[in-house]
């Protein structure tokens, strides 16, 4: 959709076409609005994904936030364990992937951030990610007449600041929703699950949904889950509440999309599903005080039930959305206005 024209409607020169974020069928309602301060359009949405995509963003003037977020992988990283920073640099955990957003109660594997407009703070300041500071950021998107014009047509006025920079952000990620799987096809009862698959889903149902809650494939929750300390005695959510019970626990992440979003947990040290389900069955740590307690006794799986599991979630993966134009760069659309 090309930006419109239209007469003034509180947004200056420019009035911006509304968007609206779908919440598909059976899904529930997000927990908060995200878009309730920030009104999602075409113009906004757009002006997000231009600098998303933009290297500008970080110091080297390369790194940009698709750099660790790659739409084919679900908005993760790609056979990577850990992230890639500027320089040359690692983070120390792996890039999560960013989808269904605007149903997320707080981000990042810790949870330290609440809100979707602050979250490109942390990577964009930090020294091994994007190792940028905001009013660098600032001056050199200043300097691009496009973004004049692009922050024009989503703000009603050229002005280039933080606040309308990050709005802008979390018009586009808020924007990233995945829902048209298999899964969801079988749902809306356009497609059928075959016997491995069928079988998987319900030893999944039985045993997986206490934190893996459909039909986000995730509840939200921090929990241990039974892997060691890592080498960067990463504790996970302590780190915020500076509560000894949050030793070690992750925020659970969303299984959409798992079969491309590889590799896993908040470390990335696990490269299969086929290792994830060995984890779960063999692998829990069960001594750890922290340890959640439906992981005590582990979670028994013969070896065809964990094949069939597998099979199920290879069933989440929206292939529509990992190839939608709509999320990539060259999709980018702005009509030139006169200043």
């Amino acid at each position: 959709m090309l930006f419109s024209a239209l007469k003034d409607d509180g947004y200056g020169a420019y009035a911006p076409d509304p968007l609206f974020l779908k919440i598909p069928p059976g899904w529930p309602k997000p927990a908060t609005n995200i878009f309730a301060k920030n009104k999602l359009t075409e113009q906004g949405f757009q002006l997000g994904k231009k600098l998303f995509f933009d290297g500008r963003l970080s110091k080297d003037n390369e790194t940009s936030c698709a750099s660790c977020h790659q739409q084919f992988a679900s908005f993760s990283t790609y056979d990577h364990d850990l992230s890639h920073g500027v320089h040359n640099s690692f983070s120390t955990r792996n890039a999560p992937a960013l989808v269904n957003l605007a149903w997320m109660t707080s981000l990042h594997w810790d949870g330290g951030v609440n809100h979707i407009e602050v979250q490109p703070l942390a990577p964009i300041t930090a020294t091994n990610e994007m190792g940028e500071q905001l009013d660098s950021i600032l001056i050199k998107l200043k300097k691009d007449t496009v973004y004049s014009r692009m922050f024009k047509a989503a703000f009603g006025d050229p002005q280039i600041n933080s606040q309308r920079m990050l709005k802008a952000l979390a018009q586009y990620t808020g924007s990233l929703v995945s829902s048209n799987s298999k899964y969801d096809k079988v749902k809306r009862g356009e497609a059928s699950f075959n016997a491995y698959e069928q079988n998987g889903y319900e030893v999944f149902k039985a045993r997986c949904t206490g934190c893996h809650k459909e039909p986000l494939f995730t509840d939200n929750s921090f929990r241990n889950n039974g892997f060691a300390l890592n080498r960067f005695k990463d504790i996970g959510r302590q780190q915020i509440t500076n509560n000894k019970k949050d030793s070690l626990k992750f925020k659970v992440p969303t299984l959409r999309n798992v079969q491309v979003s590889f590799p896993y947990m908040h470390d990335g040290h696990v490269f299969s599903l086929y290792q994830v389900m060995e984890h779960y069955r063999a692998g829990i740590i069960i001594t750890q005080p922290t340890l959640d307690s439906s992981l005590k006794n582990r979670i028994p799986m013969t070896n065809k039930e964990k094949n069939d599991v597998v099979y199920f979630l290879y069933t989440l993966t929206d292939s529509s959305f990992l190839k939608d134009a709509r999320f990539a760069p060259e999709q980018i659309v702005m009509r030139k206005y006169s200043n």
